[in-house]
């Protein structure tokens, strides 16, 4: 990677984090976009400086829009768009619609996401085998890291909004939420 970087994002996605790197040559007209340090797009001769660079993150190819606008005279602003909204309402939305644990297990890192409206279950960008089934007080969802016993519980918070709150269980333990 040359000098040329002008703008890092990170993006949370259900099968991991993402470090977007954008390189812009202002003479060449050169775009070149890094995601986690492999180079995912290059155009080396652009004659046109400004516009937008449109390509996938992650396994589900999640659209991922680089905007380059002229300020003033050779100043540029460049804004990440994911799934056409801005990078923070992106976010914003993902964290109503996903929860996110982050754990050691077996001395290994892992990070358990839960995405609420498809009750889909990602450990470390792979999507798990689950098993769901109905209780008294809500749902148990239930997945196995490698020989642990892992369940989410989605119970309600008996508030008038019923609120519903997901916990998840290792072995019996609970898990606190991460913050990204």
């Amino acid at each position: 990677m040359s000098g040329d970087i002008v703008g890092v994002w990170e993006v949370s996605l259900s099968d991991g984090l993402y470090r977007i790197e954008f390189e812009h040559g202002t003479t060449t007209g050169k775009r070149v976009i890094y995601i986690n340090g492999k180079e995912a797009l290059r155009r080396d001769w652009k004659f046109k400086l400004v516009g937008r660079e449109t390509f996938p993150v992650g396994s589900a190819d999640t659209k991922a829009t680089i905007n380059i606008e002229a300020i003033n005279g050779f100043a540029y602003e460049y804004t990440l768009e994911i799934n056409g909204k801005n990078l923070q309402t992106f976010l914003d939305n993902r964290s109503k619609i996903s929860k996110t644990w982050v754990l050691k297990l077996d001395g290994n890192d892992c990070r358990i996401v839960l995405e609420k409206d498809t009750m889909d279950v990602w450990c470390n960008g792979q999507k798990m085998d689950t098993m769901g089934e109905f209780t008294d007080d809500g749902t148990e969802t239930h997945f196995a890291v490698g020989n642990r016993e892992c369940c989410i519980k989605a119970t309600t918070s008996g508030s008038k909004r019923s609120k519903i709150v997901h916990s998840l269980l290792v072995d019996g333990i609970r898990i606190e939420e991460a913050i990204e």
